[in-house]
């Protein structure tokens, strides 16, 4: 039997777009927190890591049912999925745009566990002094 064209190309469009990879992104996010391996998470799932590599980076999408398991693993609302997705009401959208990229990086979430670990306030205080300055002397040398 021969497919038309226009018919293949409806099967094509189920890629996944931008909401997909901030729905992925919250997933590694949470999973990071906890302190949850992709393997694990991937276990409890019935899949394999790579799969679950593949929602985290938007590669794949992730199905309502699915989304409603990782969401009962994460011990997380399913709306955690979606925080930052839609237009920004009150004009600070934009400006958490960079926080939320460099939260989501492995060195932005492994930094943040490691400085909320410190319980003292002065040793806080210095390490962030420390990347003021560094980040002063990056900004002095460009």
């Amino acid at each position: 039997m021969i497919v038309p064209l226009f018919s293949r190309r409806l099967v094509m469009t189920k890629k996944a777009n931008p909401i997909d990879g901030q729905v992925g992104n919250r997933v590694r996010i949470r999973r990071m927190l906890i302190g949850m391996s992709q393997e694990k998470l991937g276990d409890l799932l019935g899949l394999t890591f790579q799969q679950v590599q593949k929602y985290e980076k938007g590669i794949n999408r992730i199905g309502a049912g699915r989304l409603f398991e990782i969401a009962r693993i994460l011990d997380v609302p399913i709306d955690f999925f979606y925080d930052g997705v839609g237009p920004p009401s009150d004009g600070v959208g934009e400006a958490r745009a960079p926080v939320m990229e460099f939260v989501s990086s492995t060195e932005g979430l492994q930094l943040s566990l490691a400085f909320m670990k410190i319980r003292d306030s002065k040793v806080r205080k210095r390490v962030l002094d420390l990347v003021k300055s560094l980040a002063e002397e990056e900004e002095a040398g460009s």
